[in-house]
């Protein structure tokens, strides 16, 4: 009898303990992912191309490699033509790619990355803070994307309404960003929204965000490509791409003793972007999110994070293996940009995983 006892307060907390497992999680719970970039957003590709860039067999990868979402970003000029007229092909896409990640179990978080009026590489451009017809298109985008997506349910897509905003002034995007999200919430008070920081969803801008009260339905996040000298060292598309210096992760960047042999131009550049970092460094300096999540009580997502194959893949490894125990001590969720494009984690024409980067991402 006192076995038999015994075995019902056994199955009892096992029971208690998946049935508070199951209510934890509830909502739009999201834990590690991958950007489904450079297909409808930031990419010429159209017609046929575009289409078979991403396959179902994409989706049924991401998920087979142990990630949980992908983030899928969508451009204007990709889903309007320039009358604001939708382009059905390019929705009927979208809609493809949401039933992909659904029927293998992956969460989505469609974002919408690049306006006409707004290029995160483009700050000078300042249509979307000072033209009010830029901002009431921007609302009229988000009430077609809330009608056409609505459909999926609230526990399986989210909203990311506008990828790393640009502006000089913190108010120009509270103001904008919460007029988005109050009109979103007259059509679907129960999506979950991601709200991003301003000035390229870094960590120091939080401290400026004005969160919507009492709206717990949000998910707070901010990108890292910090210490930029590492994760973006010969990028094409950046001012580093001429580098010729040896970098070094964890510790001093650039051993300043090779400074003598650097030409003036590489010389302004190192000096500019040298320090010292590691784990804690990181840490410290992403902590500035961690706070606010913290004070909102809501849950906190890194959208982006990644280093650049330029970079020696023994110091990629040692910074990923940094950034996931960070993400992990402080519960964030996170998506590697990207998939197979710039930052691959899978090889573009045999989706093999490279396995030193996939390794520490989802612990295989």
């Amino acid at each position: 009898m006192k076995m038999l006892c015994s075995l019902v307060v056994i199955l009892f907390v096992v029971i208690s303990s998946c049935n508070t497992q199951s209510q934890k999680e509830e909502g739009f719970v999201i834990h590690r992912g991958l950007n489904a970039s450079h297909w409808l957003s930031q990419s010429e590709k159209r017609g046929e191309e575009r289409a078979e860039y991403m396959q179902e067999k994409d989706f049924a990868k991401i998920a087979e490699l142990g990630f949980d979402h992908v983030r899928l970003p969508i451009d204007e000029v990709q889903m309007w033509d320039e009358e604001g007229n939708k382009i059905n092909e390019a929705w009927q896409l979208l809609h493809n790619g949401i039933t992909w990640s659904l029927d293998n179990n992956l969460r989505v978080i469609v974002d919408l990355h690049v306006l006409r009026s707004h290029h995160f590489n483009n700050p000078n451009n300042r249509q979307l803070w000072e033209d009010k017809t830029a901002q009431e298109n921007f609302i009229t985008f988000w009430r077609q994307l809330s009608e056409e997506l609505k459909q999926y349910p609230n526990d399986k897509l989210a909203y990311e309404p506008l990828n790393e905003a640009v502006s000089n002034n913190p108010e120009d995007w509270n103001n904008l960003i919460n007029w988005v999200i109050s009109e979103i919430r007259t059509l679907e008070p129960e999506r979950t929204i991601i709200l991003g920081s301003n000035n390229w969803q870094t960590v120091g801008t939080f401290k400026d965000l004005k969160v919507p009260e009492e709206d717990k339905n949000i998910i707070l996040s901010f990108h890292y490509y910090e210490p930029f000298l590492l994760t973006h060292y010969q990028a094409p598309w950046t001012n580093l791409r001429n580098l010729t210096v040896q970098i070094n992760y964890p510790g001093q960047m650039v051993d300043t003793t090779l400074y003598s042999n650097l030409a003036e131009e590489e010389l302004k550049l190192v000096t500019a972007r040298n320090g010292y970092n590691d784990r804690s460094t990181l840490d410290k300096d992403i902590y500035q999110a961690v706070r606010v999540a913290e004070k909102y009580s809501l849950k906190l997502y890194c959208g982006e994070f990644g280093c650049f194959p330029t970079t020696d893949i023994k110091f990629r490894q040692a910074w990923y293996e940094d950034m996931i125990a960070i993400f992990d001590k402080y519960d964030i969720a996170w998506a590697h940009w990207n998939y197979k494009n710039d930052f691959p984690v899978v090889n573009a024409e045999t989706l093999e995983p490279i396995a030193e980067l996939t390794s520490i991402l989802v612990n295989r």
